[in-house]
């Protein structure tokens, strides 16, 4: 699954992303809401070498963000269900968060979601503290559904778990709108 948008193109993780992938995912700031975090350079190879090439029902899908002359600036991950359902999830480089490609990525991936892939339902955890997800979801349209209080042991803490979803009709120009 390949992705374009008038400034991102979003593809397959290579190895020659490890170290960009390294350096953005072992930031203490964005590895603060992630419950993957590469803890070597090598790590961060063997989670790209464990990619698969396309999506499969109950395993995680990454994908890179890259900008369209190459540069990874981040990723985005989904996990389809057997019901038609699908959780997502992204992580920005610092340098490139708040610029609008986090939004511009996800609004790409809902739309394939919803298109081509035939998902009726999206959703969204997001640590409450992480206010910035918290606003992405909420410009996407997606409704919070639920505020589970100190419902995840999260690196030794208990932390909240706020779900935001979207149904498929409810999406912008989606097929399954009028369904």
């Amino acid at each position: 699954m390949e992705l374009e948008t008038a400034r991102l193109r979003l593809d397959a993780l290579q190895p020659a992303d490890a170290e960009a992938l390294f350096r953005y995912r072992s930031d203490p700031d964005v590895a603060r809401y992630q419950g993957w975090q590469p803890e070597t350079l090598v790590d961060a190879g063997r989670f790209i070498g464990k990619q698969s090439a396309t999506p499969a029902p109950g395993a995680w899908f990454q994908r890179a963000i890259r900008l369209h002359r190459g540069e990874l600036i981040g990723d985005l991950g989904f996990c389809l269900s057997d019901d038609g359902q699908a959780e997502f999830g992204i992580t920005m480089a610092p340098a490139h968060q708040g610029n609008g490609f986090a939004r511009e990525a996800v609004q790409a991936l809902l739309d394939e979601l919803f298109g081509r892939l035939d998902v009726r339902r999206v959703h969204a955890s997001v640590d409450p503290r992480n206010t910035p997800s918290m606003a992405l979801m909420r410009s996407l349209g997606l409704r919070q559904e639920a505020h589970f209080r100190e419902s995840l042991r999260f690196r030794g803490d208990w932390v909240d778990d706020v779900v935001f979803a979207m149904l498929a009709r409810e999406w912008p120009g989606s097929a399954q709108r009028t369904q």
